[in-house]
């Protein structure tokens, strides 16, 4: 028997920073998760521990580090910490580092921001993640859980049809999508939270005023505006389950339903994935 594969780390290291700026207080929080590949098949073969990192000092690490390093940018933050195992551990050859940031916004109380109270923003999670290996350091953006509603401006037609097809034809239908994206940097922007912006607005956008005629051409164009609002970004790819609205009958009870009212399903759905490079 031989051992083909290991990576090992710390996963679900939680860090909230209060940054403070006199009275004006923001806030970082951050799910961090550092995995480590390298020569470490005697720990697993021989029960040889020498060159073992152990989880728990890639925890201290990772706080440590937020405590001195970490500020608005959560790749900046992720690109140091994977370039310092990389650097300390000769026997590392590849860090992975992901980042799951929880959001927050201020509380608005008379009207005016509060300094320092906060609440959830909404479910939507930045995501980074780095890799770090002796030939230079790969950068990741994206987002996760972004739920995204047209009422309209959708439909699906000319689809396959043979002896299993129910699905009625749609010429307006409700497009509901969880989006998750992931974008790869070909260089470092000026601003990784700039460019991540644009990166979003550019998608946001096309998805509100484009006509859809199926998930994979709208997956399609958002992805393309991204690009194109983003230099810098050399690909992206994104997933969109398409998160049904099924119109409800309403015959039984003498009314009819022209599009107005639907019932939510998150299960099962259609999972539409693809790529976009340059």
């Amino acid at each position: 028997m031989k051992l083909t594969h290991h990576l090992y780390g710390k996963a679900h290291v939680r860090v909230l920073k209060v940054i403070r700026d006199g009275a004006k207080h923001s806030l970082k929080e951050l799910d961090v998760q550092v995995m480590l590949h390298g020569d470490f098949d005697a720990s697993y073969t021989q029960a040889d521990n020498r060159l073992v990192v152990a989880t728990d000092s890639m925890k201290n690490t990772v706080n440590v580090f937020a405590k001195e390093k970490l500020g608005t940018e959560n790749e900046e933050f992720g690109t140091v910490l994977a370039e310092h195992f990389i650097q300390t551990y000769a026997h590392v050859d590849r860090v992975e580092v992901r980042l799951f940031e929880h959001c927050w916004e201020r509380l608005v109380v008379g009207g005016q921001p509060h300094p320092h109270s906060f609440a959830e923003r909404d479910a939507m999670r930045p995501t980074a993640h780095i890799v770090s290996t002796r030939a230079g350091t790969l950068v990741e953006s994206g987002i996760e859980d972004l739920l995204i509603l047209k009422s309209t401006a959708s439909g699906f037609e000319g689809f396959l049809r043979d002896r299993f097809t129910t699905l009625r034809i749609r010429s307006d239908r409700i497009f509901a999508t969880k989006l998750k994206v992931v974008w790869t940097f070909d260089t470092k922007p000026a601003s990784y939270a700039a460019t991540n912006q644009k990166v979003l607005d550019a998608m946001l956008k096309t998805f509100a005023e484009n006509f859809s005629p199926s998930v994979q051409v709208t997956l399609f164009q958002m992805g393309e505006a991204a690009l194109q609002a983003a230099p810098e970004v050399k690909k992206i790819h994104l997933a969109m389950p398409n998160k049904h609205c099924l119109l409800i009958n309403l015959s039984p009870f003498g009314l009819e339903n022209k599009n107005e009212l639907f019932v939510p399903t998150d299960e099962p759905h259609g999972q539409i994935e693809g790529t976009i490079e340059r």
